[in-house]
């Protein structure tokens, strides 16, 4: 589960850095639940 949401990280991730910003996943609990940090402009 983790690589597929990595994998789909990765595609929004141009987007993100694009505008200044970026993201990381943080943590994939064993119910599926995301957990990602924003930076940079998106940080806010």
């Amino acid at each position: 589960m983790k690589e597929r949401v990595q994998e789909v990280i990765n595609k929004v991730r141009p987007f993100l850095q694009r505008d200044g910003g970026d993201v990381e996943l943080v943590e994939v609990d064993p119910d599926g639940l995301v957990k990602v940090r924003l930076k940079g402009a998106c940080g806010g």
